[in-house]
């Protein structure tokens, strides 16, 4: 199962792009973290492939005996506070992030040989906030926020689809589905941030900048 690096297939693969370096970051992380994002959104393998989901990342929180856990949540918004993300307030990483206001997320950029890493404290968003990505939700996708009380245990998919039933007969008649009181936005704003650069030889750059005060301190790390 191993996976080869920096070989150099006809056309060019990410490999062979530039050396990841830390004048990269001079003014922080935002600006290479939209670049990279930018870059995973619009590469085509040279067999037509993209990167599904490139805003996908996974999350990694701590629940209240000290386990880590992970899954993949989108990022839905980003700027230089921080990256965003939307879920149940009720959920498994709501109560934990409650518990350790604190987190990790990892994009992993498989197809382009590349990885952001974040880790720092989770803040909720403004109710302001969430509104405004709320209704720029599928409708349907707003129901299902209203039908799933995440988490929880349910005896049957059946049961899931007949919540889903009851509150499209409940909100029917609205033209906009309200935000739940339970459901809404956080943001990871990080304190650390890492990238990773895949190179031949298993040689890959790791280049990361930590919080500093008001600055961020800049350093190369070994594979």
């Amino acid at each position: 199962m191993r996976v080869g690096y920096g070989k150099k297939p006809v056309p060019p693969r990410p490999s062979e792009h530039p050396h990841l370096d830390e004048s990269w970051l001079a003014d922080g992380w935002f600006s290479l973290f939209l670049n990279w994002l930018r870059d995973a959104t619009e590469y085509v393998a040279p067999g037509g492939g993209r990167i599904a989901e490139p805003n996908a990342m996974v999350l990694g929180t701590v629940d209240d005996r000290g386990l880590p856990a992970t899954r993949t949540v989108l990022c839905k918004g980003a700027d230089d506070r921080g990256l965003v993300f939307y879920t149940n307030y009720e959920s498994d990483k709501a109560h934990h992030l409650d518990m350790h206001p604190y987190a990790s997320v990892t994009f992993p950029w498989v197809l382009i040989e590349r990885q952001a890493h974040f880790r720092g404290q989770v803040e909720k968003v403004s109710e302001e906030e969430t509104a405004e990505y709320w209704h720029t939700r599928p409708r349907g996708s707003q129901l299902g926020a209203w039908a799933s009380h995440q988490s929880r245990r349910i005896s049957a998919r059946g049961d899931l689809e007949a919540a889903l039933e009851a509150v499209t007969r409940q909100f029917c008649d609205l033209d906009y589905v309200p935000v739940p009181p339970f459901w809404g936005g956080y943001r990871l704003k990080p304190s650390v941030a890492e990238f990773w650069q895949g190179r031949e030889n298993r040689l890959h750059n790791r280049i990361r900048c930590e919080k500093n005060g008001s600055g961020w301190e800049v350093f190369r790390l070994q594979p």
